[in-house]
């Protein structure tokens, strides 16, 4: 049955895209779509006009396709106009970041060794204060008052690291 409306169809999806190809292709995946449908039981009622609306979507996501991919090779665009990376992918602050986590890492390698493990199962394996209580053999009290130690320590360290950041906003789950 669709072989009929085929050449028509083609006829039309030529003078769509100027491309006999891509006419082609698009009219046979046009009539695979609309065999594909007539042959799970579903039933059309004017198989042509379906045929050809089938086609007409295909067209406007083929042109969609284009419109997204349409771009400027960087090859062909001057130095100056290409596109920065994102920011933390630029050297400058990737420097910034690693000096940032090693600053941490020492000030926080820097507390008394039950302090330290305290706050590392505090904050970093996300341990209840309980849990950590528990796990290491002190008070509720004890671990509150090395994670408050701990706390202390960071807050300075990025106090040291951005002196214009200690009056802003604190994070609300550590405090740093």
């Amino acid at each position: 049955m669709l072989e009929r409306y085929h050449r028509e169809l083609l006829s039309f999806l030529i003078r769509q895209v100027n491309d006999h190809d891509a006419a082609a292709d698009l009219a046979q995946e046009s009539c695979l779509r609309v065999l594909t449908l007539q042959s799970s039981g579903q039933t059309i009622f004017d198989v042509r006009a379906f045929l050809y609306r089938t086609a007409r979507n295909l067209l406007i996501d083929q042109s969609r396709r284009k419109a997204v991919r349409q771009h400027e090779a960087l090859d062909s665009m001057p130095e100056a106009q290409h596109p920065p990376a994102p920011r933390h992918l630029q050297p400058e602050e990737a420097l910034a970041s690693r000096q940032n986590i090693h600053a941490y890492t020492t000030a926080i390698e820097a507390l008394p060794p039950r302090c330290r493990e305290a706050f590392v199962l505090h904050i970093f394996e996300d341990l209840s204060q309980a849990e950590v209580a528990q796990r290491m053999g002190i008070s509720v009290s004890m671990v509150e008052k090395h994670i408050v130690r701990g706390m202390l320590t960071c807050k300075q360290c990025r106090h040291t690291l951005m002196p214009e950041a200690s009056t802003g906003a604190e994070s609300p789950r550590s405090g740093l």
